[in-house]
């Protein structure tokens, strides 16, 4: 098996993120917390995911402080897994890769899980990258320095 190489002291902060959620259980996983998940359980029944594999992944995403343990929100007994303000500042990405995969990645009319806005019940409107002065900007109206 091929040892993964941490990227932790790039200079490049997409090299850096990927170092800390760049496999797709991580992300997976996170998904899953935004959605409601919270046990240990839930998410080995959702994802068909190994044991191992699981535990892995959430003592690195708890280590690296994107998720947390708190106790229950029934008041029983168990821990659950909660997302931490640095792992709620990754909803964006996760809306980011939804919206990709919708636009490239069926076919027209096939069916898939829409995000919508619980006050309204609408759909989300597309993200877009804006100036600072509001104007929309695409990759080629951009560069990094």
């Amino acid at each position: 098996m091929v040892k993964r190489v941490s990227l932790w002291n790039s200079g490049c902060p997409v090299a850096r993120s990927l170092d800390v959620i760049g496999d797709w259980w991580s992300l997976l996983i996170i998904r899953d917390v935004f959605d409601g998940v919270r046990r240990f359980s839930e998410f080995q029944t959702g994802l068909g995911i190994a044991r191992g594999v699981l535990a892995t992944r959430l003592r690195d995403l708890t280590e690296r402080g994107i998720l947390e343990m708190a106790p229950a929100s029934d008041g029983t007994a168990y821990r659950e897994y909660v997302l931490t303000e640095k792992g709620r500042g990754l909803f964006l990405v996760i809306v980011a890769l939804r919206q990709w995969g919708e636009d490239h990645l069926y076919h027209p009319g096939e069916a898939r899980s829409s995000l919508v806005d619980i006050e309204t019940g609408a759909p989300v409107t597309r993200l877009q990258l804006h100036a600072e002065n509001g104007r929309a900007v695409g990759w080629e109206e951009t560069r990094v320095q």
